[in-house]
């Protein structure tokens, strides 16, 4: 195999471009001399037959146009926000023009003058692009920006791309955290540095086949050289805790050398109060019934830090070297968990009741390290990068439950304490090569090479008391190691004409898999190779309609916990466990749009899922167990219709609304009925509205006014209530920009909380669940040093970090 891939370099250095037409190249700027992305370039030619000629700029705001004919022609410059620039041109030779200039366009309203700065909404041929660079976002940090992007639902510390968790990049670097982790840090970082955030919903091979959509945030490049940094905090108020977040960030640009570093700290304390209601019985006749109420406090002192330092060796060559950590310490990290059950008998009288006192501390550590090279050779967009990257996760958990079981007239029957000590640690190392080759100015070849190799050690030591003695459960201890090793190869195809656009690819991936049980000496092997193609289509019919197809297929490993066979119990009456042989998760996703005037989208899309793996609760009524397994489900199958718009009201208000009918169908074994295959489905609504608004005659004022509803949906066997969502933020700038102070109520009817069902065969469980949805929320950033530099931050990831997601229960 070393062979083939070195055979496949040769051939892609060896390929070169041949052009002896005329260009013409530019560079677009606005008034502040920074480059304006995805500008729209037309050229028309005075002669008859032919027709008009288009590109947009790139990240850098240049733009280069090919295979013009000789002769006059009109150069037209247009982008949403500023005024339209025409140049007329007489072309004998290639062009560079001068730097060209937009400015921002003006409009009156009562009196009022306001500079038109809104967030843009662009379709590209594998992605849209949401540009927010100077619009009235930019003021924000990241994590409400992401609230705001199309086709994005953030809700309960999940974030959602048509009903999946998406993976988050950072300059097509992943984010190595969990969800909630990549909030907290997403709201650690300020929105100035971001140009755009791509959404992308059916991945291009360049990307890991791992995961369902990529969501891509593209920061600002750096202008001029100095210095610049932050300091920001934020405040939430639940109606039980709060909770803060203080950080800073700082950034240096010299001739060679650009650094940036971000620092913060999120000391918070959450509430969860939870009402459960279990039946049980027997060939479907009712033995007993039990209810719970459960509280749950969880605090957390999570620390990030985030480096970067680039050197730049020349023109042509860079060295990058990244740090992420995380760091969540012993001391300020632990839940409190106080449980309440109510047994009735068959006849509903009261049996017995028992109290659960669950308290578990956690530690862990996840450091990051990335060094990047890049080559760019002499053809303009020729490079060719080398990335290694080690990850170092260390976690560990010690649980202390005490049960005390009472007859209904509160006189004991027993006390029953057991303690767990849980740790896993995951080594991890990849090394990774890319390589982009323009072959023409319309045609663009990607390939590269990645190789990855995991080895992990998860700990299980439980002890049970007997008459107040500590004694080992070797039962129920276990070591399990597992190693994988992941090596994969792409190869990316573009093309684009005058009105199509054209983008096609593989990736393939061989994958081997062993997992060492040392309790049970069971040793579990998978090895596989899997053919991920995919294939983008885009056609401008005119300037108001275009329509777009793509195919692409995905592969989501289990995390490592889901295959971790440990039984660790969370009371006397349940525990989670993982399953060594669970299978990947393979989808087909097949998407087609139609986009009107640029701003109305609709989107019917279809995906097939085989072997889907989720956490299911069961029931085991004999024994009278709540059992959390994680399993494979049959198959699962989704399809819907989609609608979206980011559109001006007014000159100060602007709408984006987005709304998803979908079906979800799953199809599982039901595990304590004897495998029956058993089948949910269930149509649903998903609505989302945003209005801005922008006052003051510097806009120096916004507001934004944000409802989220989702109707009952299914996921596996459960079935979830519906949920409301109506959020208010105002944020006002001062100091000429430098300062900003925020200040909103999120879930201001705090309906967010819901219902979830399990009810089929003989599984009959019922869940409330309310948590501190509505939250008064304060948060203040001051930037000072010379701030209006762009920084060189970033995020560096790999696919598998994602899953070292650890549950909190």
């Amino acid at each position: 195999m070393i062979k083939q891939l070195v055979l496949i370099f040769i051939l892609l250095f060896s390929l070169h471009s041949l052009s002896q037409s005329i260009e013409v190249t530019g560079e677009i700027e606005d008034a502040n001399n920074k480059p304006i992305a995805f500008a729209n370039i037309l050229i028309t030619s005075s002669k008859e037959y032919s027709s008009p000629v288009g590109t947009t700029t790139d990240e850098y705001g240049v733009f280069k146009i090919s295979n013009l004919e000789a002769g006059s022609c009109v150069l037209n410059i247009s982008y949403l926000g500023y005024k339209t620039q025409i140049i007329n041109l007489v072309l004998n030779e290639s062009k560079t023009l001068d730097k060209i200039i937009l400015e921002d366009e003006h409009q009156e309203l009562d009196g009022i003058f306001i500079v038109s700065k809104k967030p843009t909404v662009k379709r590209l041929v594998d992605r849209l692009v949401f540009n927010v660079e100077n619009s009235t976002l930019s003021n924000n940090n990241m994590a409400d920006v992401l609230k705001h992007t199309p086709g994005v639902l953030v809700n309960n510390d999940e974030i959602t791309v048509k009903q999946s968790s998406p993976t988050i990049y950072i300059n097509d670097k992943k984010v190595h955290l969990s969800t909630a982790e990549i909030l907290q840090l997403l709201e650690s970082m300020p929105a100035n540095n971001i140009k755009a955030i791509e959404v992308i919903t059916s991945p291009p091979a360049k990307y890991e086949a791992e995961g369902g959509a990529v969501l891509n945030f593209i920061t600002s490049k750096n202008i001029v050289s100095g210095y610049n940094g932050s300091v920001f905090g934020n405040f939430e108020q639940g109606y039980k805790f709060p909770k803060y977040s203080v950080g800073t960030s700082h950034f240096f640009k010299g001739k060679k050398i650009s650094a940036y570093i971000n620092y913060n700290i999120s000391p918070r304390k959450d509430y969860r109060h939870n009402e459960e209601f279990v039946n049980f019985s027997n060939s479907n006749v009712p033995i007993s019934s039990w209810e719970t109420d459960y509280k749950r406090v969880q605090e957390s002192t999570n620390q990030n830090v985030n480096s970067n330092i680039d050197y730049e060796i020349n023109a042509n060559n860079t060295l990058s070297f990244s740090a992420n950590l995380l760091f969540l310490p012993h001391s300020g990290n632990d839940r409190d968990i106080n449980s309440f059950t109510e047994v009735f008998g068959a006849t509903g009288v009261l049996d017995s009741t028992f109290n659960t006192q669950n308290n578990v501390i956690d530690k862990k550590t996840n450091l990051a390290f990335t060094l990047d090279y890049i080559h760019k050779f002499k053809q303009d967009g020729e490079q060719v990068s080398f990335s290694v990257h080690h990850t170092n996760y260390d976690f560990s958990s010690n649980q202390d439950v005490n049960t005390t079981y009472l007859f209904p007239d509160e006189s004991l029957i027993r006390n029953n304490r057991f303690q767990s000590f849980t740790g896993q640690n995951i080594e991890l190392y990849t090394g990774q090569i890319d390589y982009e080759l323009p072959i023409s100015d319309s045609e663009f070849l990607e390939a590269g090479v990645k190789a990855s190799f995991i080895n992990s050690e998860s700990l299980l030591d439980r002890y049970v008391y007997d008459s107040g003695n500590r004694e080992e459960d070797l039962e129920n201890s276990d070591v399990f190691l597992y190693d994988e090793t992941n090596l994969a190869i792409y190869g990316s195809y573009s093309k684009d004409w005058n009105r199509w656009s054209l983008k096609t690819g593989v990736r393939v991936e061989h994958t081997n898999i062993k997992g060492n049980s040392l309790s049970t000496n069971e040793t579990n092997k998978s090895d596989y190779i899997k053919l991920f193609p995919t294939f983008h289509l885009l056609h401008v019919i005119n300037e108001n309609n275009e329509v777009y197809a793509s195919y692409n297929k995905r592969i989501s490993r289990p995390r490592y916990e889901q295959l971790n066979p440990f039984k660790l119990y969370l009371s006397d009456n349940s525990y989670t466990t993982g399953d060594p042989n669970l299978k990947p998760e393979i989808d087909d996703n097949f998407i087609l749009g139609y986009t009107l005037k640029g701003k109305y989208t609709f989107e019917v899309y279809y995906r097939n899922e085989k072997n889907p793996s989720t956490e299911i609760w069961f029931q085991d009524n004999d024994s009278k167990l709540l059992k959390n397994i994680n399993t494979n489900l049959d198959k699962g199958v989704s399809y819907g219709l989609d609608f979206m718009t980011y559109t001006p009201v007014i000159s100060n208000w602007n709408v984006y609304a987005l709304s998803s009918l979908f079906y979800y169908e799953n199809h599982f074994s039901a595990l304590e009925s004897n495998n029956a295959l058993y089948t949910t489905d269930k149509w649903s609504l998903y609505l989302q509205i945003v209005n801005y608004f922008s006052f003051l005659k510097d806009r120096s004022l916004t507001a934004d006014v944000m409802l989220n509803y989702i109707s009952p949906i299914v996921d596996g066997p459960r079935e979830i209530s519906n949920r409301t969502g109506l959020d208010i933020n105002f944020r006002k700038t001062f100091w000429d920009n430098r300062a900003s102070l925020s200040v909103g109520v999120s879930d201001i009817f705090n309906t967010q909380n819901f219902t979830q069902t399990t009810k089929y065969l003989n599984q009959d469980i019922l869940l409330n669940s309310k948590m501190e949805n509505r939250l008064f929320t304060v948060g203040f950033n001051y930037k000072f040093g010379n701030f209006r530099l762009t920084n060189n931050q970033k995020d560096k990831e790999v696919e598998e970090q994602l899953r070292l997601e650890q549950n909190t229960n």
